[in-house]
């Protein structure tokens, strides 16, 4: 019986449809650390690691046996993915499932932004620094403002719908254009890059992290948005150059920042920590318990796949 190792002790149901074909080593409790794994892995015939998990060369030489790298999670930078290729071993993600819990997170840091809820609550709880009235504590609203979306794959797909049902207006740009008919479907609008910038209320980002993505919301990219605006990013937090994000929220060009993940995550820049506009979650965006099962069932899917010949739910390489 082929071996399975799980670097991360995930919902049991998720090996509900696998247990009899693999031998599943998962941890009791929390992970298994890079240790453990390196002890571990000689032995397995699959690895499922979690997206926090760095899955370098001496993991990949390690696993001897190794057929597949399945990774939890739709991000795969945590795999050197080019290696793993030159040894013949299969890498796949999760794509599918996070679509839905990615879209509502993004969705819900822009409405907080805009009515300000999480900046009232703290001052509330503080006991300071809030006033009660009918002119205090003002928000901007979504209704009738431009959203403005990077990277309008499935997800970014899944957030213009909230958007147009709320009434925004939706421009988006991608590296390749959408077809006429799919744009009046979603009823969104392709700009360049530079006008993306400059006309979006609020810049939602689902682009991928790779060399061309990296710091695309840079200094020039702050100095370009509309005065004002909002930033949300659910994607990758190298993408945006965090120095920068900084200064542009206290130069007042960037209005609040509603952020999922971060540039040098889990560690978080000071700074971001002291600013009332900002609202800050721990890499949430996928993370309800539904949306965790059904990541764990379709990553040991595409396992169950490979080792049955067949084409994984979503490979990699």
């Amino acid at each position: 019986m082929p071996k399975l190792l799980v670097t991360y002790a995930i919902p049991q149901e998720s090996f509900a449809e696998i247990r009899n074909r693999f031998e599943v080593i998962v941890p009791e409790t929390g992970s298994f650390s890079r240790e453990e794994v390196l002890r571990r892995v000689p032995e397995c015939d699959a690895l499922l690691s979690m997206f926090s998990f760095g899955v370098d060369r001496e993991i990949i030489d390690a696993g001897a046996k190794l057929r597949i790298i399945s990774n939890f999670g739709v991000g795969f930078n945590n795999i050197d993915i080019a290696y793993a290729k030159e040894k013949g071993v299969v890498v796949t993600n999760t794509p599918d499932p996070v679509i839905e819990p990615t879209a509502e997170l993004a969705f819900a840091l822009m409405s907080d932004l805009a009515r300000r809820v999480s900046e009232c609550d703290a001052k509330l709880k503080r006991r300071s620094g809030l006033k009660w009235g009918v002119m205090e504590n003002l928000g901007v609203g979504l209704w009738g403002k431009t959203l403005g979306i990077l990277g309008l794959g499935n997800i970014g797909r899944a957030v213009a719908r909230r958007a147009v049902v709320s009434g925004m207006k939706v421009l988006y740009h991608n590296r390749h254009r959408l077809v006429e008919a799919e744009e009046q479907r979603l009823n969104v609008t392709y700009v360049s890059f530079e006008e993306l910038l400059r006309q979006s209320d609020y810049l939602s980002l689902h682009t991928p992290l790779n060399d061309s993505t990296h710091h695309i919301i840079d200094a020039s990219a702050f100095c370009q948005m509309k005065p004002g605006a909002f930033l949300i990013n659910t994607a990758r937090g190298p993408v945006v150059d965090e120095a920068a994000m900084v200064e542009a929220l206290r130069a007042g060009r960037l209005a609040g920042a509603g952020l999922d993940v971060y540039e040098f995550e889990p560690r978080i820049t000071e700074d971001l920590l002291t600013m009332d506009q900002v609202v800050l979650v721990p890499h949430i965006g996928t993370a309800t318990m539904a949306g965790r099962i059904e990541m764990g069932r379709y990553a040991c899917e595409n396992i169950a796949r490979c080792f049955r010949g067949e084409e994984p739910l979503s490979r990699v390489v």
